[in-house]
């Protein structure tokens, strides 16, 4: 375990709005919020997402983006103007201190009075790319490890930035989320390793990609997710 406690340094939420492609929306777009924001089991207070199929919901309610992988996205891209701050990649918690190697899945983190749960790392979209104008943004992503983290709200409570985030249980210290994530992406079939992925509490979404990988003995079909909808921008 490396560090138990980090700062909240900005708490950000989004409204659904049309967004790049025909008849889609998004609230990737997140903007920083002062004050006390309440947490119900769907997220924070005001917050939207675009498309719920795949966008938030109880296994996905908080996103949480590491604020030092800015910078190695800016040695990457260059100056682009979305690193200028936080919300680039429409996170809701952006906090200094803790990546992908240092929280597990399960770990439960005290936020403000409620009580989170690390359900998933995040599965990058089309979206990134578009909100980018980097065509492989969202490959980008997922190639680097990069990809922060959802959590489940076990306690609602009400958070607001600048309070310390608290780690007060970690039930699978053995599974990271970068080495969780690293399967996740793998284009490999490791069997054994699927078996123990899978007995994970893993996030439903999770659990019927690896179950499926198991069964078909290949990997899924990437492109719908990374590169979207066929209509021209």
């Amino acid at each position: 375990m490396t560090l138990t406690t980090v700062v909240l340094d900005t708490l950000l939420t989004g409204r659904a709005v049309p967004f790049s492609r025909p008849g889609t929306l998004s609230a990737i777009a997140k903007k920083p919020v002062s004050g006390a924001l309440q947490i119900s089991v769907n997220g924070l207070h005001s917050d939207e997402q675009g498309d719920l199929r795949v966008h938030g919901g109880v296994e996905k309610a908080i996103h949480h983006y590491p604020r030092e992988h800015y910078a190695a996205w800016a040695a990457e891209l260059g100056e682009h103007p979305l690193l200028a701050g936080p919300g680039a990649f429409g996170e809701n918690f952006s906090s200094s201190g803790w990546t992908e190697q240092d929280i597990c899945l399960g770990d439960r983190i005290r936020a403000g009075t409620a009580l989170l749960e690390v359900s998933q790392g995040r599965m990058p979209c089309w979206k990134l790319s578009d909100r980018f104008g980097v065509a492989d943004m969202a490959l980008r992503v997922q190639q680097s490890g990069r990809t922060g983290w959802y959590y489940r709200v076990l306690e609602p409570g009400v958070v607001q930035a600048q309070q310390t985030l608290q780690l007060e249980a970690r039930p699978h210290p053995e599974w990271p989320l970068a080495r969780l994530s690293a399967v996740l992406f793998s284009q490999d079939v490791e069997l054994q390793v699927l078996r123990d992925c899978l007995a994970l509490p893993l996030a439903s979404s999770w659990r019927r990609t690896l179950e499926r990988r198991l069964e078909k003995r290949q990997v899924e079909d990437w492109s719908p997710r990374l590169q979207g909808p066929t209509a021209a921008l």
